[in-house]
Formats: structure tokens, sequence, C-alpha cells
């Protein structure tokens, strides 16, 4: 016979993740008893909830607004959820804080690799490939390829490392919570002041 899955653990479990009861004991269960496991297992379960939310409209929301202590980086930031029952949720709050903390702390230049102009694209392009000048081509592909794939990390915010959790990206915290709260949400936009630099 089964073990019963302990309250205490469905409880250590929601308060991590914000899941519902039910989807926490799930995953406990399909874990074996492992919180780790059980976290990771919601995660990858909220990531596919969120690719089939991504084309619904989100017209409710909030603009957050973040002062660094020191008060020499202030952030602003909108973003965008379908309800606005959602848009007074404590989930749906603390994951906007979490986005204003990372622009603060990791400095983007835009949402994701889209809104990445196509002019800035090919000089980061032209740049790579004049530093390794005389590779054969095949290999200053790749190099090109990669050290692309490391600027859309550092300058778009989506992609980058998550300040809370290394192993995750901003998108994969945002696919999560998309997977816990049940709606689509979106980050329209942001600006990031940082005292005496003029704003890109």
């Amino acid at each position: 016979m089964k073990e019963p899955i302990g309250v205490e653990l469905i409880k250590e479990l929601r308060e991590k993740t914000g899941a519902g009861i039910m989807d926490c004991k799930r995953a406990i269960e399909k874990s074996g008893g492992e919180l780790e496991a059980a976290e990771k297992w919601l995660w990858k379960q909220g990531i596919a909830k969120a690719q089939k939310k991504s084309a619904r409209e989100t017209p409710e929301g909030v603009i957050a607004s973040y002062i660094h202590v020191g008060e020499k980086v202030g952030v602003l930031v909108e973003v965008n959820c379908e309800t606005d029952f959602v848009a007074r949720n404590s989930a749906f709050r603390d994951l906007v804080k979490d986005i204003t903390l990372q622009i603060a702390a990791a400095n983007p230049r835009y949402v994701s690799r889209d809104q990445v102009p196509e002019a800035e694209i090919e000089r980061v392009r032209r740049e790579i490939a004049a530093e390794n000048a005389g590779k054969p081509a095949a290999i200053l592909e790749k190099i090109v390829t990669g050290r692309l794939e490391k600027y859309f990390a550092t300058h778009c915010l989506l992609e980058q490392a998550f300040i809370k959790d290394q192993n995750a990206t901003v998108r994969d915290v945002l696919a999560a919570k998309i997977g816990q709260i049940g709606e689509n949400i979106v980050v329209r936009r942001f600006v990031r002041y940082q005292l005496g630099e003029p704003l890109s």
C-alpha cells in the first residue's frame, strides 16, 4: 500500500512554487516524494501549458517601478495578463517584482531577440567576423552563431539567466508562472534609468 503524501510536504512545495494543492500533490507523487524533483516536474508542466496559452490576448496587467538601494538605478516595466483578477493576484505581483529586480541587476536592452534591430545584429556579426578574420568559412559561421546567441543571452531580458536561479532563463520563469496561474503573461516593455547615463 502506498504511503499517503504528507500535508507538510505539499505545503512546502506550494510555498516554494505557488502551484495549486492538487498540482503539488501530483508532482510529489510523480517524483516519488522528492521535493526538488517535484519542483522540476511542476516547472516542466508550466512550460508546456505556457506554450498553449501564448497566443491569447493580454489586455490587463500592471506598470510597476523599482528604485535600487542608493537611488542610482530605477526601473519601470509593463507586464500584461488576461484578467484584472490575475493582475491583483500575489503570485503575478511577485513575478512582476522579480522582473523589475532582473532589469535593475542585469541591465537588458530589449525584451526579446525579435526586438533587436536588424542593423544591430548586422553590426555585431561584422564585429565578430572582423575579430576572427582569416578563419575558414565553416568555423567562422559557427563562431558568429555562438557569439550572437551569447549577445542575445546578455541583452535580451527573456533570454537572460534568472538572477534568483542561474539554471533557468527569465523565459522559463515566465512560462512556469503562466502554467501556475493559468493565464498568458507578457512582458510588454520596460525602461531602466541609471544616474548620469543617457537612455538607450
